[in-house]
């Protein structure tokens, strides 16, 4: 295992109350998927989505910003653009005051909001799923054995 396994590893098994940013309604989309597999492995997810604000989505009620979260919040799962990703991890670094874990998906880069995180001691991923990973980490049903 690499060092950045072990500490995906730790901060997966570690982590609690997800905010998941940009989660969809629909359940072909990725951030739909993924959040279903978070909350069925036991963390509490929470969708931040504008558009969804007020809706129950995997047992909570979706909220329309990051700084709405609840205090608990310990990690944010990014489903943005890259080059939007730096204001949110500001507004979680100021809302979030148990973030530990910034989390940017597939793709997404940014080392504005790396740096920034790093700064106040909050751990940054870029480029993985934690859905991809939790299987390939701590074992179980991989993403596409659990959700359609």
């Amino acid at each position: 295992m690499t060092d950045a396994d072990t500490r995906m590893k730790r901060i997966l098994t570690s982590t609690r109350v997800i905010g998941l940013v940009g989660l969809s309604h629909k359940p072909e989309r990725a951030s739909h998927r993924v959040a279903g597999f978070l909350a069925a492995k036991g963390y509490r997810v929470i969708g931040v989505n504008p558009g969804l604000a007020g809706r129950e989505m995997f047992g909570e009620t979706v909220v329309a910003s990051v700084s709405e979260l609840p205090a608990e919040t310990d990690m944010i799962d990014l489903f943005r653009r890259s080059e939007t990703i730096a204001p949110i991890v500001d507004e979680a670094l100021d809302a979030l005051p148990n973030l530990r874990t910034v989390w940017m998906q597939l793709e997404i880069f940014n080392a504005e909001a790396r740096e920034k995180a790093e700064a106040h001691g909050v751990e940054v991923v870029e480029n993985h799923c934690p859905a991809i990973e939790y299987p390939r980490l701590i074992g179980s049903a991989p993403l596409s054995d659990l959700v359609g």
